[in-house]
């Protein structure tokens, strides 16, 4: 059964299998193991990131196309949601709406995008979707009327995602239930069947040909496979995905703005989490979110209190202050490709095969 619900993809590592599980284990009841609202804003963008990593290791990993304007995608999901809320109000048919105009208008300009430059050599593609990636995030800013500018939107959200909503009187195991908390599991569901929808599709006889094309589309071309159609054809279901993944950034948060889902930082973090987790295997993009994110939340934290622990020794508290975190994560990021220059599920899968 568990076979079939994986597409057949197994993790084909014990230790991976085992941290794969704790990991969705402590999503699953991250609201009441970890309560507080910094660690329910964690496991909730670490639940959207899962999406939009798995959708971009679709393009990258299986599929072998460097593209810049995924977060664009990301941004049209958030943005369409936003719009719609904000201007019809809170309710379900709003929510449906901005998601339903999200999602076609990523389906179109992907498809424009996948038609008019995947026929060209691979950094000439990736040097055009940071073009419209730019182009979009700069019309993004400048149509206040619909996206509200610089300062983005504020919207809110049907009743039951609400955090004055209350449906149980009593605590839960120590925790009052309310809106947030549906939010989050909402957005847990969604993650869940996504990166189960994923792993179908990659484990389908198009993924094989997307991993054929990835390592050698003549030779897949030779052999009478449309290449252009199929790398469209990744390039807009992988749209689609991370249009998915900008609509739980909404409703999560809210809010949205170009720096909220049309950051280029964004699309530096979905490149380093691809490289943490492992390109073209999917589970990557959960173990590398996790780390990354974590990393990025509380090295903050434990560097202060390394900081206050060595205040003996000025240099080294220097060394250790939380001022500095960026340079600690990126000497974490370099360790990580040296000791797993395959990713954290490549390295475990290979130590799985070594052993006897």
């Amino acid at each position: 059964m568990l076979n079939r619900l994986l597409s057949g993809d197994m993790p084909r590592s014990r230790v991976l299998a085992v941290v794969l599980l704790l990991i969705f284990a402590g999503l699953a009841v991250a609201p009441f193991l970890f309560p507080g609202v910094k660690a329910l804003n964690v496991a909730a963008k670490v639940l959207i990131f899962v999406v939009l990593v798995a959708s971009f290791d679709l393009l990258l990993g299986y599929t072998g196309i460097v593209s810049f304007a995924h977060t664009m995608f990301f941004g049209i999901g958030a943005y369409g949601v936003a719009i719609a809320s904000g201007r019809l109000g809170p309710g379900w048919g709003a929510l449906a709406l901005g998601l339903g105009a999200a999602l076609l208008v990523s389906l179109l300009l992907s498809l424009a995008i996948g038609l008019f430059s995947l026929r060209v050599r691979a950094i000439f593609f990736a040097m055009i979707t940071l073009a419209v990636a730019a182009a979009f995030q700069t019309l993004a800013s400048q149509l206040s009327e619909w996206t509200g500018g610089e300062d983005g939107l504020t919207f809110k959200m049907p009743e039951w995602l609400s955090p004055s909503f209350e449906p149980f009187e009593n605590e839960i195991f120590g925790i009052l239930i309310d809106g947030r908390i549906i939010s989050y599991y909402l957005l847990f569901a969604v993650a869940v069947v996504l990166v189960l929808m994923l792993l179908r599709i990659v484990n389908s006889p198009f993924g094989r040909v997307l991993q054929a094309i990835r390592e050698n589309e003549f030779r897949a071309e030779a052999i009478g496979y449309r290449v252009v159609v199929y790398r469209t054809t990744s390039s807009v279901l992988s749209a689609l995905f991370a249009c998915l993944a900008g609509a739980m950034l909404a409703v999560w948060l809210r809010y949205n703005g170009p720096d909220t889902s049309l950051s280029f930082e964004i699309m530096m973090d979905c490149l380093l989490i691809v490289v943490i987790g492992g390109m073209g295997t999917i589970y990557g993009a959960v173990i590398g979110a996790v780390v990354f994110l974590i990393a990025q939340s509380y090295l903050q934290d434990l560097l202060r209190l390394a900081s206050e622990a060595t205040g003996s020794l000025p240099w080294l508290a220097a060394l250790l202050s939380p001022d500095r975190w960026l340079l600690w994560l990126g000497l974490l990021f370099v360790l990580s490709v040296y000791y797993f220059p395959t990713g954290v599920v490549g390295r475990l899968r290979a130590g799985a095969v070594r052993k006897p």
